[in-house]
């Protein structure tokens, strides 16, 4: 798919512009990313990956609790997303694996550190815990994406010029239609959508956006969740009962090839839990994300 900008794009991603963003910047090998190291600094490090959307500032909540209980967060803004370049390269799985490792580095952070894997973001959690395993102390995934079958209609986005012409045409309305089933709270489902909308106001958004789609592996990732479950890194799975984006019907088939120490399925929440029930959910990382004998 060739690259575009979007009629109500109207915001270029330049310093002057960044500058109105809270958090950092570092120059990585694909681009431009934007991060936020923050907390306690001798804290135990806690890694938050997002999904396919969303900025740093989705994590805002869960890492105002893990500070309050003593950790430090790193959460960034993938490609394409929040203040992150909007690059023209293949939105695969190893762009967003190389573009958390090369983070890391170029930080000077010293491993190991629990890796926390939202959605898309956990199937790109769980690849970078299968390339570094020694730098994963523990793992966490949220609601994660991966085991549907592929769809005719993401079959369909395959093809470059009706991704393109489905992008320009229908993107902004198929981006906030997907945002609303993320969020059982009318007020927190605004928010985000909100939140979202204004970080996909930058010049390439609904590329990035859609390119992401051509070209992540986002169905059928039974495997990786095997190979994941075979490290034998301790692993927290966590799940929003009323999750309608990635179902916890889910939930056995995960279990068995995930292997987790620990299971715990939120009630009446939805797909965002750590948006939704920081609390919850920043209380069940902070249990888990201890010193395991065997990691550290």
């Amino acid at each position: 798919m060739r690259y575009f900008v979007a009629s109500d794009e109207d915001i270029r991603l330049d310093a002057t512009t960044r500058r109105t963003l809270r958090g950092s910047y570092v120059e990585l090998s694909d681009g431009v990313t934007h991060y936020e190291l923050a907390g306690p600094e001798d804290g135990a490090l806690v890694v938050l990956v997002g999904g396919i959307t969303i900025p740093l500032f989705y994590w805002d909540r869960t890492a105002e609790q893990l500070h309050s209980q003593g950790l430090r967060t790193l959460a960034y803004s993938a490609y394409g997303r929040g203040g992150s370049d909007r690059v023209r390269v293949t939105y695969d799985e190893a762009l967003f694996v190389r573009q958390l490792a090369e983070l890391t580095a170029a930080l000077g952070l010293t491993p190991p550190w629990h890796v926390v894997g939202t959605s898309m973001g956990a199937l790109v959690a769980m690849a970078y815990t299968n390339r570094y395993p020694e730098a994963v102390a523990t793992l966490t995934v949220v609601g994660p994406a991966g085991l549907d079958r592929h769809p005719l209609p993401q079959r369909l986005l395959r093809n470059d010029f009706l991704s393109g012409f489905v992008a320009r045409r229908f993107g902004r309305r198929l981006l906030e239609g997907h945002l609303g089933h993320n969020v059982r709270d009318p007020a927190l489902s605004a928010e985000l959508v909100a939140m979202v909308r204004d970080a996909y106001r930058c010049e390439g958004s609904l590329y990035s956006f859609f390119q992401t789609l051509q070209d992540f592996p986002l169905y059928e990732r039974q495997e990786l969740f095997r190979r994941t479950g075979e490290l034998g890194i301790p692993a927290l799975l966590v799940w929003g009962d009323d999750d309608q984006v990635t179902p916890i019907t889910h939930l056995d088939t995960v279990t068995k090839l995930l292997r987790p120490r620990q299971t715990h399925v939120i009630t009446q929440c939805g797909h965002m839990a750590p948006f939704e029930r920081p609390h919850d959910v920043s209380d069940l990382l902070a249990s888990f994300a201890v010193p395991h004998p065997d990691r550290l």
